[in-house]
């Protein structure tokens, strides 16, 4: 066989067509120390960098190099990226957009600022925030891109060198509550693009668009007839315990699947060799349990599309019947790790709100392990892993003319929207963890388009390792092992660390927290080694990159997102929020409001060491 033709037959072999070689740019990229492609680094969604500069000998040394304001109050969720010297910075609302030079980034490049429709600001559900951008990176068609999305609905695809926009389409529809949070993810030539709005009873859906014009190749939902969900006859062939054909129907009373949430506004994992996509959808709608009698599918579920079609190969639903709003859309990272039995598997590892730590075979769905997050979930005892099915403890479930209390997690989950981290040397997890229980109390209410659909009133507060009585000690940080479902560490916060977490081959983890800092501690140990105040909370997660032989760590800061909204919006009843406004009142005394990147580097070394770098003139006329 010529080499040609072997190539051919590699390619074929794990699903590679000659679309396919689209990401090989891409890949490439990702591979450079230089480079920061996509959110969690590369298409694994691990966020791990192979650098050392910086480690936990001397990460005692870091400090700030360069910073950078976006002038806006909402919460600075994602990262930045950077691309061959380059910077491209998001913003919340209205989602600007910063193209920086890293030679110079004292000086913008392009700046990209929408005018939206302001009416997306009243069908946010918690806060104004945007996920991050992403970069395709161009063919003899088109120009390198920056795809953006927008609160308002539209996803942008702008001119990378430029900030030119070369096409926009509407995604979403803020009428009845659809917005864009989630940051666009690039495969191939498509960019898939999320939903969110579940909180007013939209039906998710997750859509692919070429990246050249923005035409729209598939979108495929979370709820309703086969076709438009994307099951076909091997649906969970390896697994027909999850279920398999009509149940995105026969799971739903009526035509309760229309409003029936599922939305996806989190992260997303890609692997060339299964040619699947992977992320998970969210709650049902509405929060009230009682309105909706079935196993509500496919909400709440890990989904494994084919990237070509939009076709699923599995859906694994984690909680069927969704009674607390666990939603699903939680970070996605895959591994290649030998199971308990000694073989080695192709895995995908989510910790889920629901309290449960999953990990998954990712070539047909099988599930692994699933470990709870902290001893104190309480809701289920465990999870049967040859049904898949949790088991439910009674004693915490929902309905109407019930006040359910002190239910472990809470609705925010004992993992929200964090951007985890794993280190495959140390085949380590870094979790950044909520530790907040809730009272439930659910009422009946009628579904009007736009308007909230939730049906439950909430109260939240510490859980049992925290201080209840000082409303503190509302989060932690783990080190986790995905076989045993043992924690190798672990550390209690004042407040959530909400953002996510780095791992670095210099056995330094870093990430950020809601009272304000940046912390770095030894991977192996957990210890303290490296904090910095910075201006005001994080809810973004540490990045890294090299840049004339330099590394540099960046994040976000700017307090806000969920836990943050009774401080944005200056809320006081401590049921507002959907319950967070009375779990995170005591953050006012730690941080304020105030958003942008701060960048560190060892004894802050940067751009400006040379004192006169942009100066607008260098020379001093002096006078006797």
């Amino acid at each position: 066989m010529s080499a040609s033709c072997m190539a051919i037959a590699f390619a074929a072999q794990f699903g590679a067509v000659t679309s396919a070689y689209a990401n090989d740019k891409l890949i490439e990229l990702s591979k450079s120390d230089e480079n920061y492609v996509m959110p969690g680094k590369d298409y694994t969604g691990d966020n791990y960098s192979k650098m050392d500069q910086i480690n936990a000998d001397n990460v005692k040394n870091l400090k700030v190099a360069w910073s950078f304001s976006t002038g806006l109050l909402n919460g600075h969720e994602g990262t930045p990226l950077v691309v061959n010297g380059k910077m491209f910075i998001n913003s919340p609302f209205p989602n600007n957009v910063y193209a920086l030079d890293l030679n110079n980034p004292g000086k913008i490049l392009w700046q990209y600022k929408p005018k939206q429709d302001p009416a997306a600001r009243s069908v946010a559900c918690c806060d104004l925030v945007n996920r991050g951008v992403a970069y395709w990176p161009g063919d003899d068609k088109t120009p390198p891109l920056i795809l953006s999305n927008q609160l308002d609905g539209n996803v942008v695809a702008l001119n990378a060198e430029t900030g030119e926009m070369r096409w926009k389409v509407e995604n979403s529809d803020i009428k009845v509550g659809s917005t864009l949070t989630v940051a666009p993810y690039v495969v191939k030539d498509l960019v898939i693009v999320g939903s969110s709005g579940a909180e007013l009873g939209v039906r998710g859906y997750t859509t692919a668009y070429d990246v050249h014009d923005g035409a729209m190749k598939w979108r495929k939902y979370a709820t309703g007839p086969d076709d438009e969900i994307g099951i076909g006859d091997d649906f969970n062939k390896a697994n027909p315990q999850y279920g398999q054909k009509g149940l995105g129907l026969a799971t739903w009373e009526g035509d309760a699947w229309k409003i029936g949430g599922g939305t996806n506004w989190g992260w997303y994992a890609y692997d060339p060799g299964t040619n699947l996509i992977y992320y998970g959808s969210g709650n049902p709608s509405p929060w009230n349990s009682t309105m909706r009698p079935g196993d509500n599918k496919w909400t709440m579920t890990i989904m494994g599309r084919d990237i070509d079609t939009g076709m699923l190969k599995f859906g694994y639903q984690k909680t069927p019947h969704d009674e607390w709003d666990y939603a699903g859309v939680n970070v996605m990272m895959l591994s290649d790790q030998k199971d308990s039995t000694g073989k080695m598997r192709k895995l995908l590892t989510h910790p889920d709100r629901n309290g449960f730590i999953y990990t998954l075979d990712r070539t047909n769905g099988d599930l692994i392990s699933a470990g709870k997050i902290d001893d104190t979930v309480n809701e289920f005892t465990h999870v049967d892993l040859k049904t898949g099915i949790p088991v439910r403890n009674p004693e915490y479930g929902t309905h109407m003319d019930h006040k359910a209390t002190d239910v472990c997690p809470s609705a925010m989950g004992y993992h929200d929207q964090a951007h985890d981290s794993y280190d495959p040397n140390k085949q380590l997890f870094f979790i950044a963890a909520n530790h907040i229980c809730m009272d439930w109390e659910p009422f009946m209410l009628p579904y009007r388009a736009g308007q909230f659909f939730v049906g439950a009133t909430l109260s939240m507060y510490p859980g049992p390792k925290g201080d209840r009585q000082n409303y503190l000690g509302l989060g932690q940080v783990k080190a986790y092992n995905a076989i045993t479902t043992k924690f190798k560490w672990q550390v209690m916060e004042r407040f959530a660390a909400w953002g996510g977490t780095l791992a670095t081959a210099g056995n330094v983890m870093f990430y950020g927290t809601l009272d304000g800092y940046i912390k770095a501690r030894n991977s192996d140990t957990g210890e303290l080694l490296w904090k910095f105040k910075m201006p005001s909370g994080a809810i973004g997660y540490p990045m890294t990159y090299m840049h004339n032989g330099t590394q540099y760590i960046g994040i976000y800061y700017g307090v806000g997102g969920w836990p943050g909204v009774g401080l944005v919006f200056d809320l006081q009843d401590p049921t507002a929020g959907l319950g967070a406004v009375g779990a995170f009142k005591n953050l006012q005394h730690w941080t304020q409001q105030g958003g942008g990147l701060l960048v560190f580097s060892l004894n802050g070394k940067g751009p400006y060491d040379d004192v006169n770098l942009d100066e607008y003139s260098t020379k001093v006329e002096r006078s006797e």
